[in-house]
């Protein structure tokens, strides 16, 4: 297919009402119709007149030659509707050259027309010490930054509550009332029960606004924590593949040097015995950086995993179905379109549950538990929940800044290995954190796929599946599941 060619803006004084703006182009997918050269060709559409005695008309008579030539006189038929005329000239044009369209751009709209001609900031020539009138802005004062706009609530305090009907006496508001040390306390306890609600306290007044923003050891406290924080990030494995715990030791990790304890993160069940009198580091270190210049940047960007919800994949594609041998018409063939899912949920202990499933999401997430799995667990069952029964348990970390990276690896993959369908199997997904979505909307919401690999355990060979209909995980919160 070709491009559609620019249209001449001199020959065109479209009114207002046809005239859309970039942004509605692009997000309706709508282009500004326009209607060329009206006032020449309405003698010729007048009744009762023929268009041969129009002077614009008795030019259309003669016949193109070249290919330039059906290409303009295939854009003059678009422009007055004639579209099967239209088609029909621009086929005879690019069977003449296949480059016409080119030819038509470098003629009409040539590149040096295109050139922005530089504005002179100094129009009235005037001297530098006298007050150009140039310089001088009609729109006010510029916009404040947002860090300029936080600094100016510094100096607020919580209002009180307007009242209920005018001249009478407003309702009491006793957290206007309350000291700032206190104040800072409780909503330390809201940010730690509920992460979002205290960043949405930022919208209730200027004051709540200053604090969500600057109180960098609320925001260092969540990044500390287990509840939505670094604590609860695993980047060595934690568990079995079957979810019982590691060995742990008794010596801590300072007294071993960096290489040589993070090398076992690598290293299955079989292989921990040798290293029982480590103690892997549980957590990474924190510290702001050019990259993470505040706790409340890091906790937004840094790339961590969502235990309140799971990762859903929706894979769509089509596939031919059986043909007819009675006919050989093309338009009886069938077409299939399959759909399917796959679930991923993560648990603080270092699990994870991985379910694929035609089961729409509504029907699945809430039963997305490791409760449901243990009860259904390769059983039949005519429950809503023993959907269960085909999950796979698995294990799962980070890659970070405090694990030995691997050839490939880096801050943000995720690692992940269950059980196969058959005990002999087991399989490996190497998956990036990703965000999706507006700039200052949720982060790290997104999981793109690296790699899927199947190990058979008897013949100690590896499979890669080719991920070719395969989409990306998307986080969707799920109430029930609470913080995880």
């Amino acid at each position: 297919s070709h491009e559609k060619p620019e249209r001449s803006k001199a020959k065109s004084a479209l009114p207002p009402s046809y005239v859309l703006n970039d942004e509605a182009e692009g997000v309706d997918g709508i282009s500004a119709q326009a209607y060329h050269d009206l006032e020449d060709k309405d003698d010729s559409r007048r009744l009762g007149v023929e268009g041969s005695k129009h002077p614009q008309s008795r030019q259309n008579l003669k016949e193109p030659q070249s290919a330039l030539e059906h290409y303009e006189k295939a854009i003059e038929r678009e422009d007055q509707g004639n579209l099967g005329d239209s088609l029909n000239l621009y086929r005879k044009a690019y069977r003449l050259d296949a480059g016409v369209d080119r030819i038509y751009k470098n003629k009409h709209f040539p590149p040096s027309s295109n050139k922005i001609k530089p504005t002179d900031s100094n129009p009235s020539n005037a001297s530098i010490t006298v007050p150009n009138p140039a310089h001088h802005s009609l729109d006010g004062p510029s916009a404040l930054t947002t860090k300029n706009l936080v600094d100016s609530f510094s100096n607020t305090t919580v209002p009180p509550a307007a009242p209920a009907i005018e001249g009478t006496l407003p309702p009491p508001c006793p957290i206007a009332k309350i000291p700032s040390e206190l104040l800072i306390e409780i909503l330390l306890k809201t940010a730690i029960a509920d992460v979002a609600s205290f960043a949405r306290l930022s919208v209730v007044c200027k004051r709540f606004a200053y604090l969500v923003a600057t109180e960098d050891r609320i925001w260092e406290r969540i990044c500390r924590g287990h509840e939505y924080g670094f604590a609860a990030m695993h980047y060595i494995w934690k568990t079995s593949i079957a979810g019982n715990p590691l060995p742990t030791t008794l010596l801590d990790a300072s007294d071993l040097s960096l290489d040589d304890a993070l090398d076992v993160s690598t290293l299955s069940l079989d292989h921990c015995t040798s290293f029982n009198n480590v103690r892997l580091p549980r957590s990474p270190i924190l510290f702001l950086s050019d990259v993470y210049p505040s706790y409340r940047q890091m906790l937004r960007t840094r790339p961590r995993l969502r235990f309140n919800g799971c990762y859903i994949s929706t894979v769509n594609y089509h596939r031919p179905g059986a043909s007819n041998t009675s006919t050989n018409s093309t338009y009886t063939c069938p077409v299939h379109i399959v759909t399917y899912y796959r679930y991923l949920r993560f648990f603080r202990d270092g699990t994870c549950l991985s379910l694929l499933t035609t089961t729409e999401p509504a029907d699945v997430v809430h039963h997305l538990t490791k409760e449901n799995l243990q009860a259904h667990h390769n059983k039949e069952s005519m429950l809503p929940s023993a959907i269960m029964r085909h999950a796979l348990k698995g294990r799962w970390r980070l890659s970070g800044s405090l694990v030995h990276q691997h050839d490939g690896e880096k801050e943000g993959d995720v690692h992940i290995e269950t059980e196969g369908v058959d005990a002999k199997y087991m399989y490996n997904m190497q998956l990036s954190l990703r965000s999706v979505g507006r700039i200052c909307g949720t982060r790290n919401n997104k999981l793109v796929w690296k790699g899927f690999w199947s190990y058979n355990r008897l013949t100690d060979d590896w499979a890669t599946f080719t991920l070719r209909n395969d989409r990306a995980f998307f986080w969707s919160r799920v109430k029930s599941y609470a913080m995880g």
